[in-house]
């Protein structure tokens, strides 16, 4: 039990202090959930700084393990607070580096946090697809992929920033099995991400299943979500916008399993899917509306998992 808990969920969280956070027009073309700025950006900044310092605080509270890095100045990067989408940390030590789609997202790639992180869990095995770029074929970390190492499965939904060829690449590397999807908002456009729309916990998902048009496509999801043994709570349209597919379970420094969720998620959810939550984990909700709002990610976009290799 101990082991499928520490192949599932990470052990420990980088997360990138925004030196710069605010609202980002280029991948404002391809996320629809973030809003135009009504805000001058120093306040916009401001907020975010805030909710991100009291975002590390209640997680090393609740004594789950922050490794903590400080955005750098120049160049300014409004994204730098999601370092989930430019690299991911795997159990069996590999380390992987996405081609972003927003070339101001590149910038955001570092190789001093590699550094620190190999330092603490090594890494035995570097793996960088960032020349595809030059091809325009992207593939946006776990924003792309919601990977379930315990099952050897990484979900995936087709979109500009999640390429199939890649998918299917990564996935032949990791030894996992692909479950490609199509998800779509309610104006039928592609939704940017694969982890706004699912969840995936050790014992738990939530899925917007609304977002998948295709009832083929939501039927190999289910089967494959239920016969690994999650409890499946299906959440709206509406309860997706609000980041209710955007959380993360991570394992305190005692092994317990803590599902990480957003105050704007929380509120969206009913009494009977919170109840359902609730009795196969514990929830910490944080207050990150700022970043939600003009950043367009919310609390499983700013945290990049890291593993003790099993």
């Amino acid at each position: 039990m101990n082991e499928k808990k520490s192949s599932l969920a990470p052990d420990a969280v980088v997360m990138i202090r925004p030196a710069f956070f605010g609202y980002n027009h280029d991948t404002a073309i391809t996320n629809v959930f973030q809003q135009p700025p009504d805000l001058d950006e120093g306040e916009i900044h401001r907020k975010a700084l805030a909710e991100f310092d009291r975002m590390v605080d209640l997680l090393r509270a609740h004594d789950v393990e922050v490794y903590l890095f400080d955005d750098t100045k120049e160049p300014r990067k409004p994204d730098a607070v999601f370092p989930n989408n430019w690299f991911s940390f795997h159990p069996d030590g590999t380390v992987i580096l996405y081609p972003m789609h927003a070339p101001i997202r590149r910038t955001e790639r570092r190789k001093d946090i590699l550094d620190e992180i190999n330092r603490i869990f090594p890494v035995k095995r570097l793996l960088d697809y960032s020349e595809y770029e030059k091809e325009g074929i992207f593939l946006e970390g776990t924003g792309s992929l919601v990977m379930d190492y315990v099952n050897r499965i990484a979900y995936a939904s087709i979109s500009p920033r999640t390429s199939e060829i890649l998918v299917r690449k990564v996935c032949n590397e990791l030894s996992l099995q692909p479950v490609l999807f199509h998800a779509v908002d309610d104006h039928n456009r592609p939704v940017y991400h694969t982890n706004v729309v699912l969840t995936v916990a050790e014992k738990l998902s939530l899925i917007c299943l609304d977002a998948v048009p295709d009832e083929e496509e939501q039927e190999i999801l289910l089967t494959s979500l239920r016969d690994t043994g999650h409890r499946v709570i299906a959440i709206s349209n509406t309860q997706m916008k609000s980041f209710a597919g955007n959380m993360m379970e991570v394992m305190t420094r005692h092994g317990k399993p803590l599902l990480i969720m957003s105050e704007t998620a929380y509120r969206s959810l009913l009494p009977g899917q919170l109840d359902a939550i609730t009795q196969l984990t514990e929830i910490l909700t944080i207050n990150v509306q700022t970043i939600e709002r003009y950043g367009g990610g919310s609390v499983r976009c700013m945290m990049a998992g890291v593993f003790n290799q099993v």
